[in-house]
């Protein structure tokens, strides 16, 4: 221990300062039923396409909502909240659902997939999605979760991707602290098999499941599961990436990139359309320049930030997040960086996998093992260990930063991991139980009901709605100019995007 907290005090304090985060939340637009609201994206709020802050995710109803990068967790959560502010007062009668899983939906074909508008990248931007509603069904794509940007200064690619293997090992006490996705609605399966047992009448649900979001009910997929890509670089992970999206793949060669009338099915016939189609617990980043491809962003300029994808929404908090759950993320990926980090193996890539559904599905299972380099050990055991190292960085970050705050939500954490009725899985099935009649629904609608209620009860500036008016009519704007400046045919565009050669070298 005496070798770790050396390591600990070898961060320097500036560098803990300078830590930076921004977060992107998902949400369904349901009706007060607890339905999916089947209207397209309301012009209230602006060009999907080109607002800054609130865009939509996989289809029109899946609203996104982008905060900046912040160097500290408040205004981070500050800029959210507004931005929900301004979307509730927008949206009439509709709220945001508040959970992970979604509402009540229409037959699959009946979800309607985004749009972007008539420019060659709005168009582009559908037809992806109309991809991936052909190839996992449109189902999966209304799954909702947080999505927190992390970046450290003094990090290189290799510091990062050192930081990625640890967090997949790793990332299962994330699942188990705040998973909050332990039941669904009947209709999110209908047709499939599926290892759920019946809560209700309309709910399904695993009895010590954290996370069905990152089950095998969420996103996967049997097409990505024969990638076993590898983080041990940079090249490696370019490597995987590239080849993936340049590799025929024979069910969506059969598929066709059109259809009899002309209608696009998806962008390409390959393993992945785009880079965001391969799905993983966290992911590494970098901002782009317009135009750009993702892939040749890092390989040209490298790591820049990380992106963990393995968060739910919260029902019982307002933003479906909040401070110490993300000082909490703050100091495990401190924690990822820090440990000692070999490289991965295809059989540790298989194990990883095989943890992560565990957890998923099973994770409050009491005295559940887990893989760890070839043998067994109890998910407790294995997090109590990962807790105890994390508990000199939370009093280091507040050396730095001062106050408590973190060390406050390392035991928020603790205590979490002592007590599993006190996680927001079980409480989810413990309310769903006592207090709704068996009903994920109606569970939800209450949840998603009080916190329209709350939002629109906060105190709302004149100056605050001036400033997001501004912003929706730019984004206005910025979409018409676009559209106005397209020139090249759609078809040449999308070849022109997906050759090799913008992939980088």
């Amino acid at each position: 221990m005496s070798r770790w907290i050396e390591r600990v005090n070898a961060l320097a304090p500036e560098r803990l300062v300078g830590m930076r985060r921004g977060l992107e939340k998902e949400s369904l637009r349901a009706l007060p039923t607890g339905g999916l609201a089947l209207t397209p994206h309301p012009l209230a709020l602006g060009s999907a396409l080109t607002h800054p802050h609130i865009t939509t995710d996989y289809c029109e109803s899946q609203l996104e909502l982008i905060t900046g990068v912040h160097g500290d967790v408040e205004s981070c959560l500050d800029e959210l909240t507004k931005v929900h502010q301004f979307v509730y007062r927008s949206i009439g009668e509709e709220r945001l659902w508040v959970s992970s899983m979604p509402c009540g939906l229409p037959t699959d074909e009946a979800i309607p997939i985004g749009r972007y508008g008539s420019s060659n990248l709005g168009r582009s931007k559908t037809v992806y999605r109309m991809g991936l509603g052909h190839r996992y069904g449109r189902r999966m794509q209304t799954i909702s979760g947080i999505h927190y940007n992390w970046s450290l200064p003094g990090l290189n690619s290799a510091d990062y991707f050192s930081l990625i293997r640890n967090f997949r090992r790793h990332g299962f006490v994330l699942l188990f602290l705040f998973g909050a996705s332990p039941a669904l609605c009947e209709n999110f399966v209908a047709g499939r098999d599926h290892p759920l047992d019946r809560l209700g009448d309309t709910t399904l649900y695993l009895p010590h499941a954290t996370s069905l979001r990152m089950g095998k009910l969420g996103y996967q997929s049997d097409a990505q599961s024969t990638l076993a890509v590898s983080y041990n670089s940079l090249e490696s992970y370019a490597a995987s990436l590239h080849d993936a999206m340049t590799r025929p793949y024979p069910a969506y060669e059969a598929l066709g990139l059109r259809g009899p009338g002309g209608d696009y099915h998806q962008l390409a016939t390959s393993l992945l359309q785009l880079e965001n189609e391969f799905y993983g617990t966290i992911r590494p980043k970098r901002v782009i320049h317009q135009g750009e491809r993702p892939l040749h962003a890092l390989r040209e300029r490298g790591v820049e930030y990380v992106e963990v994808r393995c968060m739910d929404l919260d029902p019982f908090l307002p933003l479906g997040i909040d401070a110490p759950t993300m000082r909490f993320i703050d100091v495990f990926l401190l924690y990822c960086l820090l440990a000692e980090s070999p490289d991965d193996t295809p059989a540790e890539i298989t194990e990883l996998a095989h943890n992560q559904d565990r957890v998923a599905m099973r994770g409050r299972e009491p005295g559940l093992e887990l893989e760890r380099g070839g043998r067994n050990l109890t998910l407790v055991e294995w997090a109590e260990e990962i807790l105890a190292a994390c508990a000199p960085i939370a009093a280091a970050v507040d050396l730095a930063q001062g106050g408590s705050a973190y060390v406050d939500a390392w035991r928020i954490a603790s205590d979490r991991l002592a007590l599993p009725a006190s996680l927001p899985s079980a409480r989810v099935i413990s309310e769903i139980t006592d207090r709704f009649d068996r009903s994920y629904i109606r569970f939800v609608r209450s949840r998603a009901a009080q916190t329209r209620e709350d939002f629109l009860a906060l105190p709302y500036p004149p100056e605050l709605h001036a400033h997001m008016l501004s912003q929706v009519q730019d984004s206005i704007a910025a979409q018409a100019r676009l559209e106005a400046a397209d020139t090249m045919p759609f078809e040449i565009y999308r070849q022109e995007y997906l050759s090799t050669r913008r992939l980088g070298v």
